[in-house]
């Protein structure tokens, strides 16, 4: 299924702006007003829904944090299980990390080992909130392709084409955005 003009015009209406946060200068995407909005989110998680049940996919990967209520959501829609990307140090288990460079210095992401129950090529869709420069979502697909898990798809709700963070990205995986700003 895909959106329509309408369908696409609500979603981008509902996610706010917030001028200079976290520092001057940035526009914020706040997503808040969007999972508040019950008509944009369910139009939103009917897409996804619909552009992902015939993937035969065994996970959704969610991106720490915004990535968790997409991506948690969608799993459940799909009857199939959620893992979680998350920041260094997050995690109880044994985890796998992937350090990856931030305008400011650096940062890691961290899976856990097994998190995919050591199923080596379970089919996994990636997703998460929104798409700049690419480091973290970049650093999350590394890590699942190092736990040999089968990255089909990566999955944003907005995509800030202008910084072209999905080209790195789409190293490993196609990209597939719901909105292209």
């Amino acid at each position: 299924m895909s959106l329509t003009a309408e369908n696409k015009k609500l979603i981008f209406d509902s996610i706010r702006d917030i001028n200079d946060f976290p520092k001057e200068g940035i526009v914020f995407k706040d997503i808040t007003t969007l999972l508040n909005n019950k008509e944009a989110y369910q139009v939103l998680m009917n897409h996804l829904e619909e552009r992902y049940k015939t993937y035969d996919l065994d996970y959704v990967a969610g991106i720490d944090s915004r990535g968790f209520i997409f991506g948690a959501a969608l799993a459940d829609r799909l009857g199939i299980g959620f893992v979680p990307v998350r920041k260094k140090g997050k995690l109880p288990a044994t985890t796998v990390c992937e350090k990856y460079e931030l305008e400011y210095g650096f940062d890691e992401v961290e899976i856990h080992l097994d998190a995919f129950c050591n199923k080596e090529n379970a089919k996994v869709l990636m997703i998460d909130d929104l798409i700049a420069t690419g480091g973290t979502a970049n650093a999350a697909a590394k890590l699942i392709k190092n736990v040999k898990a089968d990255l089909v798809e990566v999955c944003f709700l907005l995509n800030l084409k202008f910084l072209e963070g999905d080209k790195r990205v789409e190293e490993h995986a196609p990209v597939y955005s719901v909105l292209d700003i």
